[in-house]
């Protein structure tokens, strides 16, 4: 146990200088950090929302927006599969949660009924339903056709939205440059977004609460857009408004030239005469081609840019738009224009979210939570660097270097890792300084119990290690059990003390088994002493001692 080679005295030193080197980037001013080399690491440790500030918002999924959009496309389907067919129809539509429709020929029921059969997509299996079962649940009652959604087909359909939602949401947020936002599923249909740093919540707000479904229509020039806004819209054709105030109405044909699913890219610029801001896009090879043929069709003809059921723009087609890129011009500031490709970039969500819960921390808050969580470090360092000292003398001062050690790993692991510190991560570090000592105090207390039994100091030393690394490892991997359970329970905060906490128990036994042992060991190969006694006090009564060389 006290015998360290000279490989194992460099491994340790290695580690030591490896986590220095991790930490030291928190250590200093940025000056001095871009000042340092390119090999050296520059990460930080990242602060959560109540250090430095931010916004925290708990969005809902409206997943039945998601449910009655395919209920619409069904609609549509339907309506395809009938015409072509050639049966005859009435109310065709969605009525609450299903989809309805009324065959005018009763003998064309059963036909009708196995078109939409056909429409049903098989579900893939899942936990929930190990075999593939059916999306639409399908009855006839006489002439009338009803099919709605299973249960399973609203079950994967909301997951879905879950999943794809959170990924959307990070590629918005990620675009504002926020570091280390926490995007994390609640309960069935939740979200939670923390984004520290961001001093514009408003800006959040808008980003996340817009659906961002982009779409390129046709007008309608059968009838002017205030006739068919004040009467009935022809069939195939709808009344949307603009985005001005006042609103402007355009007659607008529900057939979608192209949608934004193909764009592939969207960059903020400014046009070449006005100067103005405005957005520049891209399609895929599919969007381009079907882009450029419908311009090429339609030359002369106005066309809407529809985005989240408002028209932002309706340009006239000059000529043919082959090259697959276009321009989205309007009454767009420096920042919307910047904000608008954002969300085309990013992609449109599966439904709209609304915000059930807002808060907003500010960064003098967070500089006060910092200052607070400083003072208690250091007054608990402090404290246990002077009592290891009046306690143990120079064994002391070894496990007080360990501690001093064991706080640069901790350190230089939450930078390598790049994990989030929060104010209850600060209490963890103040834990942690509590800990790291425990174990030395059982190692000193076992060889000093070694020592007065009449061991040599060799074997008292030896002894008291050995016999202490049980009761040690026990005490340290249930805390540490009870640290991975509360990191994959808990969240946010939560997290952040479990992770500051598991590194600490981790750092504090390679400390306490590795460095300080080594002092130890180094020390009694260079003095020799003939008695091993601890200097310590004990309930105001101080016991002289130390180390005697012989």
């Amino acid at each position: 146990m006290l015998y360290f080679t000279k490989w194992k005295v460099g491994l340790i030193a290695g580690l030591c200088l490896l986590g220095l080197l991790f930490a030291l980037p928190n250590l200093v001013s940025q000056q001095v950090l871009d000042g340092f080399p390119d090999w050296l690491p520059r990460d930080k440790v990242v602060l959560g929302l109540d250090l430095q500030g931010g916004s925290h918002l708990l969005l809902e999924v409206e997943v039945d927006v998601a449910v009655r959009e395919r209920l619409q496309s069904l609609v549509d389907d339907a309506r395809a599969a009938l015409r072509g067919e050639r049966i005859g129809y009435k109310n065709l539509g969605v009525s609450g949660d299903s989809l309805q429709v009324t065959i005018t020929d009763a003998e064309e029921t059963s036909r009708a009924l196995q078109l939409v059969r056909e429409l049903s997509e098989p579900l893939p299996a899942s936990v929930f339903s190990p075999v593939p079962a059916e999306e639409l649940e399908i009855a006839a009652d006489g002439s009338v056709i009803e099919a709605r959604l299973s249960e399973e087909a609203r079950r994967q359909r909301t997951a879905s939205a879950i999943s794809q939602s959170i990924e959307i949401i990070r590629r918005r947020i990620d675009e504002l440059g926020t570091r280390e936002p926490v995007i994390q599923r609640q309960g069935e249909r939740r979200i939670l977004v923390q984004a520290p740093g961001l001093d514009d919540p408003q800006r959040l707000k808008e980003l996340l609460g817009q659906t961002a479904k982009l779409s390129f229509h046709l007008l309608d020039s059968s009838m002017s857009a205030e006739r068919a806004a004040s009467g009935r819209p022809p069939t195939g054709s709808q009344v949307l408004y603009s985005d001005t105030v006042p609103a402007v109405p355009y007659l607008v044909r529900k057939r979608i030239m192209v949608s934004g699913e193909n764009l592939v890219d969207a960059q903020p610029a400014f046009e070449q005469i006005s100067n103005r801001p405005v957005v520049n896009f891209r399609f895929d090879n599919s969007g381009a081609r079907r882009f450029g043929a419908v311009t090429q069709e339609n030359v002369g003809e106005p066309f809407a840019i529809v985005l989240d059921e408002q028209v932002i723009s309706a340009p006239v087609i000059r000529e043919p738009i082959l090259g697959g890129s276009g321009q989205i011009s309007g009454n767009f500031t420096v920042e919307s224009a910047n904000d608008l490709a954002i969300l085309l970039r990013a992609g449109a969500l599966p439904a709209p979210l609304e915000i059930i819960e807002e808060r907003t921390v500010g960064p003098g808050l967070g500089a006060d939570s910092i200052r607070a969580g400083a003072i208690a470090c250091v007054i608990g360092l402090a404290a246990v660097l002077a009592f290891m000292m009046l306690s143990y003398g120079r064994f002391g001062l070894f496990a007080d270097i360990a501690l001093l050690v064991n706080l640069v790993l901790l350190l230089g692991a939450l930078s390598l890792l790049g994990a989030t510190l929060t104010l209850p991560g600060i209490a963890g570090i103040v834990l942690t300084i509590g800990m790291a000592v425990d174990a030395n105090v059982l190692i000193f207390e076992r060889i000093d119990e070694e020592s007065a039994s009449g061991k040599s100091p060799v074997n008292a030393m030896d002894a008291g290690y050995r016999r202490a690394l049980g009761t040690i490892l026990d005490a340290n991997i249930t805390t540490l059990i009870a640290a991975l359970v509360l990191f994959q329970l808990g969240s946010g905060p939560v997290r952040g003390f479990a992770v500051t906490l598991a590194i600490g128990i981790v750092t504090s036994v390679f400390t306490a088994f590795s460095l300080t042992r080594m002092f130890m060991a180094l020390w009694l190969m260079r003095t020799r002493p003939q008695a091993l006694l601890l200097r310590r006090m004990r309930l105001g009564r101080r016991f002289v001692a130390g180390a005697e060389a012989g």
